[in-house]
């Protein structure tokens, strides 16, 4: 039991102690302490490069205590606080040792480069953790980059005292290189509030990027900033301020507008700097003062320009549109706002009086026509003005070339189509035949005046793509109405099957009350009759023996007449004879007992399943009792049985005195029932009834 609980028990998240948090914070803390204290002791010539660092570390050492305090379960703060930490290492020791005698403390110059090189490192074990910290990659790449820091930071010592920072630089590329990739990998990945804060620090790395960009492009055109290392390092402020944002549950939101829209601001800036500084390399030489005033100017102009560009883009269309086309619409806007008007539901009728209304202010149309219909009958639909209703009837042959045809002019409709022209036989006309899947579903006519401007090939490719659409919406709507009638169809069927089986149930309990009713007033009678008469035997047979002979013999005749009760009351549950031999003989036999004159033609069929058989015989039973109880006198019936492929087909008809049936309200319940039966087993039921001429009635049931 005590291994079931267990197995049950939620599992426990390792955490780090509290004092973990704790102790990140102070390294944080003591990180910018020691940043300030070594502005303040750096010499006066260093003053404000070591300010500048100080503020830096000062940053990167806020972020990690508000991370830690925030998220002291997450292994990020501990980074960002070891981070913050080397920058201060570095900085105070750069300050002692420009103090010393010369600057050229060896051991001050040891530390300065190993904690500057160590610091890439630091960055790419920040970018494989995030968002949390957490190592998901082989400690081996992590553990081989600081090895190779350690490399990068004897080798730049041995170059004292003044260390190069291109060593770094190229180191910090690489460790950028192998982060950003494992952490683009990891955010493909990421769901949920994971995703989200990953997202706030691609925000920052854009925002970085694009600075550098900048100073990147002033430093080789314009000769500014002066100190690039320096800008760089500003860049970066914005990656600690994001991991402060993404470290709080409530600004944790949807930011993926934010940073698509930032990443594409970066990548424009980028193009304008690659295209200024192709220019500039195609000059063949250094831009003077002149020249880089003109540069920075007009990269500014650039910037603006590519900012600019989406939302000017928008008004400039319209106001050009209207300029060339004036109170028009451009010529494609019915073709372009017809997809986004079907996909809003709007009733057919409606649809099509839009697109009219919108073809005729496009193309600057005198009239524009929508004509609907099938099977070679076309009405007008719509039209803008209104003309009212049109009828344009097509043979097939006709059919088929309109619907075969593309856009076609006044010549082409005067053979095939002369009613459209009716009033207009100057004006200019375009026809587009809609078709879908080679069925002509409608026309779309454009007419202008005769003065107007002619059409244009653009205007036809217009109208015979619009054709196209409004095509694939009219034989939508049919499938529509297809699928409507035929779930009104199925619906019917329903409710016939429903009432039918009612029927059904209803019928099968008065036939068993009938038949207790039988059993009760006939053989039941008779027997309890023969049970008394017997014992009035027994006693007559010492006393009176001839009476008791006579008593007998007449108890041997009502013994009879109660076996042939059971044998027709049998017969009316199911024959013997049809379960027997079949039903042919079945019928010859309830032919003989008919209560009018009967032939019966059931040869060359075969024998069935039991359901098959008994449903035609009942029917065709029922069928000749309604014959006989209203045939008349002197009125014959027939009964035909026969084989058709896959199915068995009856009909029982007379000539009697028949019935109207326009003056019944509806069939009796024989015919109801009869239909019930053949219905049970898929087949189906006619009656054809005249007055003076009989009834036939006629089924089908099939085989399989």
């Amino acid at each position: 039991m005590t291994t079931a609980v267990d197995s049950l028990a939620p599992a426990v998240v390792e955490r780090p102690p509290a004092r973990a948090s704790v102790a990140n914070r102070i390294l944080a803390l003591g990180a910018a302490l020691a940043a300030v204290i070594s502005a303040a002791i750096s010499p006066a010539a260093h003053r404000v490069s070591g300010s500048g660092r100080a503020g830096m570390i000062a940053i990167w050492s806020a972020a990690a205590v508000v991370v830690a305090t925030r998220r002291p379960h997450e292994r990020l703060g501990r980074l960002l606080a070891a981070g913050a930490a080397l920058g201060a290492i570095a900085a105070f020791a750069a300050a002692a040792g420009a103090r010393s005698a010369g600057g050229t403390d060896a051991v001050a110059a040891l530390v300065v480069a190993g904690a500057v090189a160590m610091l890439p490192w630091v960055g790419m074990q920040v970018l494989l953790g995030l968002p949390d910290g957490a190592c998901r990659t082989r400690r081996a790449l992590i553990i081989t980059g600081y090895a190779a820091g350690a490399l990068v930071a004897l080798s730049i010592w041995t170059q004292r005292p003044n260390l190069p920072l291109w060593p770094v630089a190229l180191e910090a590329a690489v460790a950028a290189t192998i982060g950003l990739a494992v952490s683009h990998r990891h955010y493909q990945k990421a769901q949920g509030a994971e995703r989200r804060r990953m997202q706030w620090f691609g925000c920052a790395v854009a925002v970085g990027v694009e600075v550098s960009l900048i100073s990147l492009a002033g430093r080789l055109l314009v000769d500014w900033p002066s100190n690039g290392y320096a800008v760089l390092a500003v860049a970066t402020v914005a990656l600690p301020i994001a991991l402060v944002v993404a470290s709080t549950t409530r600004a944790v939101g949807r930011v993926d507008v934010i940073l698509a829209r930032t990443v594409s601001l970066a990548a424009v800036t980028a193009v304008v700097v690659a295209v200024f500084v192709v220019v500039v390399i195609g000059l063949g030489r250094t831009p003077n003062d002149h020249d880089r005033g003109v540069l920075g100017l007009s990269m500014v102009a650039a910037g603006v320009s590519a900012l600019l560009y989406l939302p000017a883009r928008e008004h400039l269309v319209r106001f050009a549109n209207r300029l060339a086309y004036g109170e028009r619409e451009p010529p494609d806007q019915a073709l372009r706002t017809f997809g986004s008007r079907l996909s809003r539901a709007i009733p057919l009728d409606e649809l099509l009086l839009q697109v009219a209304e919108s073809l005729r202010k496009s193309m600057g149309l005198a009239r524009a026509e929508v004509w609907t219909g099938a099977d070679g009958r076309l009405e007008r639909a719509v039209s803008v003005p209104d003309a009212g209703p049109a009828v344009v009837t097509l043979s097939h042959d006709e059919e088929a070339v309109v619907a075969r045809a593309g856009t076609s002019g006044p010549a082409w409709t005067r053979i095939w189509l002369p009613a459209l022209l009716e009033g207009r036989h100057d004006a200019g006309l375009r026809v587009a035949p809609v078709v879908h899947s080679g069925r002509l579903l409608g026309l779309i006519l454009a007419v202008r005046a005769s003065q107007g401007d002619p059409f244009r090939e653009e205007d036809e490719l217009i109208l015979a793509e619009l054709a196209r659409q409004v095509g694939l919406a009219l034989h939508n709507v049919h499938l529509d109405s297809a699928l409507e009638a035929t779930l009104d169809e199925v619906r019917r069927q329903a409710h016939e099957l429903q009432a039918s089986r009612a029927r059904i149930v209803a019928a099968s309990d008065a036939a068993r009350r009938q038949i207790e009713r039988d059993l009760h007033d006939g053989a039941q009678q008779h027997l309890v009759s023969l049970a008394v008469n017997l014992r009035i035997a027994r006693q007559l047979a010492e006393a009176d023996p001839p009476a008791a002979q006579a008593m007998l013999e007449q108890l041997g005749h009502d013994l009879q007449d109660a076996v042939q009760q059971l044998r027709d009351l049998a017969h009316g549950i199911y024959p013997p004879l049809l379960m027997d031999r079949g039903l042919a003989e079945a019928l010859s036999a309830a032919a003989g007992r008919a209560a009018i004159p009967t032939d019966v033609d059931a040869s060359g069929i075969a024998r069935y399943t039991p359901e098959i058989e008994a449903a035609v015989y009942f029917c065709c039973l029922e069928a000749l009792q309604n014959a006989g109880k209203h045939a008349g006198a002197g009125a014959r019936a027939t009964v035909r049985v026969w084989q058709e492929e896959g199915a068995l087909l009856f009909e029982v008809a007379d000539d009697g005195a028949g019935f109207d049936p326009a003056a019944r309200s509806g069939l009796g319940a024989g015919f109801v029932n009869m239909a019930d039966r053949v219905g049970a087993i898929g087949g189906r039921l006619a009656v054809d009834a005249a007055l003076g001429r009989g009834v036939k009635v006629s089924g089908r049931v099939p085989l399989s």
